[in-house]
Protein backbone atom coordinates (compact mmCIF):
# COMPACT_ATOMS: atom_id res chain seq x y z
CA UNK A 1 0.00 0.00 0.00
CA UNK A 2 1.36 3.40 -0.93
CA UNK A 3 1.84 6.13 1.59
CA UNK A 4 -0.53 9.06 1.10
CA UNK A 5 0.68 12.63 1.29
CA UNK A 6 -1.54 15.36 2.68
CA UNK A 7 -1.39 19.07 2.02
CA UNK A 8 -0.79 21.56 4.80
CA UNK A 9 -4.26 23.01 4.21
CA UNK A 10 -5.85 19.61 4.62
CA UNK A 11 -3.91 18.85 7.79
CA UNK A 12 -4.79 22.25 9.22
CA UNK A 13 -8.47 21.68 8.54
CA UNK A 14 -8.40 18.22 10.12
CA UNK A 15 -6.51 19.53 13.18
CA UNK A 16 -8.98 22.38 13.62
CA UNK A 17 -11.98 20.06 13.43
CA UNK A 18 -10.39 17.58 15.82
CA UNK A 19 -9.67 20.30 18.36
CA UNK A 20 -13.14 21.83 18.03
CA UNK A 21 -14.98 18.52 18.37
CA UNK A 22 -12.54 16.96 20.80
CA UNK A 23 -12.98 13.66 18.98
CA UNK A 24 -10.07 12.66 16.77
CA UNK A 25 -11.64 9.31 15.90
CA UNK A 26 -14.81 10.87 14.46
CA UNK A 27 -12.83 13.34 12.40
CA UNK A 28 -10.58 10.54 11.18
CA UNK A 29 -13.59 8.48 10.07
CA UNK A 30 -15.03 11.50 8.28
CA UNK A 31 -11.87 11.95 6.21
CA UNK A 32 -11.06 8.21 5.96
CA UNK A 33 -7.76 8.58 7.82
CA UNK A 34 -6.31 6.48 10.62
CA UNK A 35 -7.29 8.00 13.98
CA UNK A 36 -3.70 7.66 15.21
CA UNK A 37 -2.59 9.95 12.38
CA UNK A 38 -5.10 12.63 13.38
CA UNK A 39 -4.11 12.32 17.03
CA UNK A 40 -0.46 12.68 16.11
CA UNK A 41 -1.14 15.79 13.98
CA UNK A 42 -3.07 17.39 16.85
CA UNK A 43 -0.37 16.49 19.39
CA UNK A 44 2.41 17.84 17.15
CA UNK A 45 0.46 21.04 16.54
CA UNK A 46 0.01 21.55 20.28
CA UNK A 47 3.68 20.75 20.98
CA UNK A 48 4.84 23.26 18.40
CA UNK A 49 2.55 25.83 19.92
CA UNK A 50 0.62 26.18 16.73
CA UNK A 51 -2.83 27.52 17.11
CA UNK A 52 -5.20 27.09 14.28
CA UNK A 53 -6.85 30.44 13.96
CA UNK A 54 -10.12 30.73 12.16
CA UNK A 55 -8.74 33.73 10.26
CA UNK A 56 -5.96 31.63 8.73
CA UNK A 57 -8.41 28.90 7.85
CA UNK A 58 -10.74 31.43 6.26
CA UNK A 59 -7.89 32.57 4.02
CA UNK A 60 -7.12 28.97 3.06
CA UNK A 61 -10.79 28.38 2.31
CA UNK A 62 -10.96 31.55 0.18
CA UNK A 63 -7.90 30.47 -1.78
CA UNK A 64 -9.44 27.05 -2.37
CA UNK A 65 -12.72 28.63 -3.50
CA UNK A 66 -10.85 31.00 -5.81
CA UNK A 67 -9.04 28.06 -7.43
CA UNK A 68 -12.32 26.22 -7.87
CA UNK A 69 -13.99 29.27 -9.40
CA UNK A 70 -11.06 29.81 -11.75
CA UNK A 71 -11.22 26.19 -12.93
CA UNK A 72 -14.97 26.44 -13.42
CA UNK A 73 -14.55 29.71 -15.30
CA UNK A 74 -12.02 28.12 -17.66
CA UNK A 75 -14.34 25.18 -18.24
CA UNK A 76 -17.25 27.51 -19.02
CA UNK A 77 -15.11 29.57 -21.42
CA UNK A 78 -14.17 26.41 -23.29
CA UNK A 79 -17.80 25.32 -23.46
CA UNK A 80 -18.85 28.76 -24.70
CA UNK A 81 -16.21 28.67 -27.42
CA UNK A 82 -17.40 25.27 -28.57
CA UNK A 83 -21.01 26.46 -28.68
CA UNK A 84 -20.05 29.58 -30.65
CA UNK A 85 -18.17 27.43 -33.15
CA UNK A 86 -21.14 25.09 -33.44
CA UNK A 87 -23.49 28.04 -34.04
CA UNK A 88 -21.21 29.46 -36.72
CA UNK A 89 -21.05 26.11 -38.49
CA UNK A 90 -24.85 25.86 -38.40
CA UNK A 91 -25.21 29.41 -39.74
CA UNK A 92 -22.84 28.65 -42.63
CA UNK A 93 -24.72 25.45 -43.41
CA UNK A 94 -28.02 27.28 -43.34
CA UNK A 95 -26.69 29.96 -45.71
CA UNK A 96 -25.59 27.29 -48.18
CA UNK A 97 -28.89 25.44 -48.16
CA UNK A 98 -31.16 28.53 -47.97
CA UNK A 99 -29.50 31.51 -49.68
CA UNK A 100 -32.72 33.59 -49.45
CA UNK A 101 -32.26 33.67 -45.64
CA UNK A 102 -28.85 35.33 -45.97
CA UNK A 103 -30.17 38.81 -45.24
CA UNK A 104 -32.28 37.72 -42.26
CA UNK A 105 -29.41 36.03 -40.39
CA UNK A 106 -27.19 39.09 -40.20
Amino acid sequence: MQRRKYTVEFKTQVIKEAIETGNCAAVARRYDINSNMVSRWVREAKNKGQTVSSNALDKLHENFEAKQLKAENEQLKKLLGEKELENQILRDLLKKTNPHLLTKLK
